[in-house]
């Protein structure tokens, strides 16, 4: 019996040793109570320049692997290291990943509702935006998420949308009649460009450099960051300061891998999330100034819209409120208005 305890100790060891180094990311079943190191893997499409990234690896990072005594290991994969962003999401739906800080367009195919967000010309000013991703309308929505067995422990900014092309500036929606615009794969962004007369053309983020310098597209519209951590200055002449759309980046974590977890560490992730937010906006925000200037020195030509063309803008992307409104009515459209006030 005692040789036999031995032997049934030395195999329970040697299997602890083998899970131990295939790095299993799953919470342990009694909720994270045992000293196995929980591994939560984190995917993102952006460069390392960009504040997201370099906030997850300074912020969230550390403090998540410090407050829970080395019992978590993050691991920041960027780059679309583990795939876009609709794959990243995917993932962390069905538990492969743990989690993801995709672009926030991405996430309405996967909740529809979510393209709220993506109403152009919705918000008038960055807080109007933080108000409505912080209050009832982004809990009304984070809600919505967990259907796809996703949690939304909060809203980063990828900030205002801008157009870049090769054309020439852009001040009026004629400036862009026929132009060949990259555009997500949101229904709302497609009507919007086609109600300005351009012909939008969802690409892969991943893809999108090529796709400018070989001319597949003449434009793409991403945000001042995305333009210069990316360096599309090197394959695009004009950056036109359109503001179309005010982006978030949500902080989506498997809802199973969460719920695992004792309280305390799900506690140590959402205080995380919430400390790396308050900073990723704050740099957000700062340097987007910079970067226009950046992109001067680099060389693209910048213009402004005056809020007479603007006007025109607006007026011509309705198609994409008749669109949202017709399936799920004008009450989410109402209260995110209401955020601007």
């Amino acid at each position: 019996m005692k040789r036999k305890s031995i032997l049934m100790i030395s195999m329970l060891m040697a299997l602890s040793i083998f899970m131990t180094a295939c790095g299993g990311s799953s919470a342990p079943a009694d909720g994270g109570s045992s000293d196995e190191v929980i591994t939560l893997r984190v995917s993102h499409v952006l460069p390392e320049a960009h504040p997201t990234h370099t906030t997850l690896a300074e912020i969230f990072k550390p403090e998540v692997e410090a407050n829970s005594n080395g019992r978590i290991k993050v691991e920041i994969y960027p780059n679309a290291q583990l795939g876009s962003d609709r794959q990243a999401i995917e993932s962390v739906s069905l538990g492969s990943l743990e989690m993801t800080v995709p672009g926030g367009p991405v996430v309405s195919g996967f909740y529809e509702p979510y393209m709220i967000f993506d109403l152009p010309f919705l918000f008038e000013s960055r807080e109007a935006g933080y108000a409505s991703w912080d209050g009832e309308l982004g809990q009304q929505v984070s809600e919505g998420l967990k259907e796809q067995n996703i949690i939304n422990l909060g809203y980063g900014e990828n900030g205002f949308r801008h157009v870049t092309n090769n054309n020439g500036p852009i001040n009026t929606p004629a400036d862009m009649a026929g132009m060949k615009i990259r555009t997500m794969e949101n229904p709302l962004h497609v009507a919007a460009f086609e109600g300005i007369g351009a012909n939008p053309t969802p690409i892969a983020f991943g893809e999108l450099f090529t796709a400018l310098q070989q001319k597949t597209v003449d434009a793409q519209e991403t945000p001042a960051a995305i333009i210069h951590s990316n360096k599309f200055y090197e394959v695009q002449d004009y950056l036109s300061l359109t503001g179309h759309l005010f982006t978030n980046c949500p902080y989506l974590i498997n809802m199973d891998f969460y719920e695992g977890l004792d309280t305390e560490l799900q506690q140590v992730i959402a205080d995380a999330v919430d400390a790396t937010i308050v900073v990723q906006r704050e740099v957000l925000t700062e340097e987007e100034a910079n970067y226009i200037d950046e992109l001067k020195e680099l060389g693209m030509e910048v213009n402004e819209i005056s809020p007479e063309n603007l006007a025109l803008f607006v007026e011509a992307v309705q198609p994409a409120y008749e669109i949202f409104e017709e399936q799920f009515g004008a009450e989410m459209i109402d209260l995110a208005r209401s955020y601007n006030k």
